[in-house]
């Protein structure tokens, strides 16, 4: 599919690349691009696998920008990325994208956007811009997850919901290791190296870095919030058998004594003489009472208990 960047981001059909008076979009598959890559007049042959794509990334030809991008699924971070390819110069720019999700952001930004000043750089900014566009709420739904997470510890009842905290963990990861990746892309974009661009408009992509750079903020934050509530849930469980130990020890001291009375009269010798004595039996019971209600009150007021 082929677009003119004008007013508005409207489909054409052209016979040639040769000298088009507007800047235009091509949305190609990868076979495509291979058989007719010479008709767009980059100057470059390049074999592009999609498979092969494994990052988000620019590289500077003598005469284009060429590219590639991967990019997490924001229903499901952990599944497979978005990859498409692209090469620009001048004149336009050329997706290389088999699955559709560039034409989905194209045809999305063809009905919404309206242009002043039709430019190449202020499409590219707006399609930039539609990768993250919803990524500030999705921060925000891990940062109430989290926080939900830690007040559950606190509570001692995070049980189970301690168990996804290394699923967004993983998630904030990737998404941190994507906006580096897109930062890096639109810096080489705001160099402008080859000079394809106006000047006064490389500040789009200064604007575009600036923001994914508070979302890499945004999530490194949040990467690190996981390591402390990682961290306090180990603390409570730490508190927690604390408590147990501390059970233990009380109740194997305040049996300890009346451990030591059991054994000592459990000797059956034959000259002990409280055997023979009718009190003998609840007198023992008394002491062993005695020796429990004492070891209480002691654990007590040392706030062991």
């Amino acid at each position: 599919m082929y677009y003119k960047i004008g007013e508005r981001i409207e489909e054409f059909e052209p016979d040639s690349f040769e000298n088009i008076p507007f800047q235009y979009i091509a949305v190609i598959g990868s076979e495509e691009w291979i058989d007719s890559n010479r008709k767009f007049n980059m100057g470059i042959e390049w074999d592009i696998s999609l498979d092969d794509i494994t990052s988000t990334k620019a590289e500077v030809n003598i005469d284009s920008l060429t590219g590639t991008f991967s990019i997490p699924s924001r229903k499901n971070l952990s599944g497979l990325n978005h990859k498409f390819a692209f090469a620009l110069d001048e004149k336009g720019v050329v997706f290389i994208d088999d699955e559709g999700f560039a034409s989905r952001i194209i045809d999305n930004i063809a009905r919404t956007k309206k242009y002043i000043n039709p430019c190449l750089e202020k499409f590219l900014y707006d399609f930039l811009e539609s990768i993250i566009h919803r990524d500030y709420q999705i921060i925000e739904k891990y940062d109430a997850r989290l926080d939900a997470m830690e007040a559950d510890i606190l509570k001692g009842e995070a049980d189970e919901s301690i168990k996804d905290l290394s699923t967004i963990r993983n998630d904030l990861r990737d998404l941190r290791i994507h906006y580096a990746q897109l930062i890096d892309l639109s810096q080489e974009l705001e160099e402008n190296e080859n000079e394809f661009f106006r000047e006064n408009n490389e500040r789009y992509f200064h604007l575009v870095c600036q923001r994914v750079q508070t979302l890499y903020d945004m999530t490194s934050s949040l990467s690190d919030y996981t390591t402390q509530i990682r961290d306090l849930y180990q603390t409570q469980l730490d508190l927690r058998q604390n408590r147990i130990m501390t059970v233990l020890t009380v109740i194997t001291s305040i049996f300890m004594p009346l451990t030591l009375i059991t054994g000592w009269y459990g000797m059956n010798f034959v000259y002990m003489p409280e055997l023979q004595m009718k009190p003998a039996y609840p007198v023992v019971i008394a002491v062993s009472i005695l020796i429990v209600v004492v070891s209480l009150v002691f654990f007590k007021h040392k706030k062991w208990l």
